[in-house]
């Protein structure tokens, strides 16, 4: 009687030791290229990180300078009102260019930046404003060791009618808008206030 030959279930099978080192050479290089995605994160990190930082302490000097607008603008106003040169704000808003206080046209003080404004104000930038009723433009305020003002950090400072839009007019209101800046030129920081200011009634 023959004996009869079992055919087998696979046709050449691959070893197992074959298999499992192919799959650790995937693991391995999908553990390398993780890697390496971590390490050039790691040097994008650490190569922004000190940019990030000055770009903070640039925009919170800005705002330093803007508080320091502010102070000086509300000190120089109580003086006017208490001497007798000011009974309103009436006259001493910012009127110019037209539009400057209405929502509605593209000149409104909201819609432009404030590199935009300051251009505006002061188109050749030498610190004095072609607009008289400005109070502070380009205004340095912090001294150099020899007593001179850094011009690097300044403070523009003007005044806006918030009933310009619409409403009952009152001139015993208005908007304090103060524009901190840092720097010169294309590397200047900004930062803007503004700031609601009310007349006390009387008696």
């Amino acid at each position: 009687m023959k004996e009869k030959k079992r055919s087998p279930l696979f046709h050449n099978p691959v070893p197992a030791s074959n298999q499992e080192k192919g799959v650790g050479l995937i693991v391995v290089f999908l553990v390398l290229v993780f890697l390496q995605v971590v390490g050039l994160v790691l040097l994008m990190v650490t190569s922004t990180g000190s940019k990030v930082a000055g770009s903070i302490r640039s925009q919170q000097q800005a705002l330093n300078a803007a508080e320091a607008g502010f102070g000086m603008a509300w000190s120089e106003i109580e003086i006017l009102f208490e001497d007798g040169n000011w009974s309103s704000f009436s006259g001493h808003y910012l009127l110019e260019p037209s539009g400057i206080d209405t929502p509605q046209a593209d000149n409104y003080f909201r819609k432009l930046n404030d590199q935009e404004l300051l251009d505006l104000i002061d188109p050749d930038g030498d610190g004095n404003p072609n607009l008289n009723t400005v109070i502070f433009c380009r205004q340095p305020y912090i001294q150099n060791q020899d007593g001179s003002f850094n011009p690097r950090y300044t403070y523009t400072v003007f005044l806006i009618d918030d009933e310009a839009a619409g409403g009952t007019p009152d001139s015993r209101d208005a908007l304090l808008v103060c524009i901190g800046c840092v720097g010169v030129g294309k590397n200047m920081t900004t930062s803007r206030l503004e700031i609601e200011l009310s007349l006390e009634d009387e008696g």
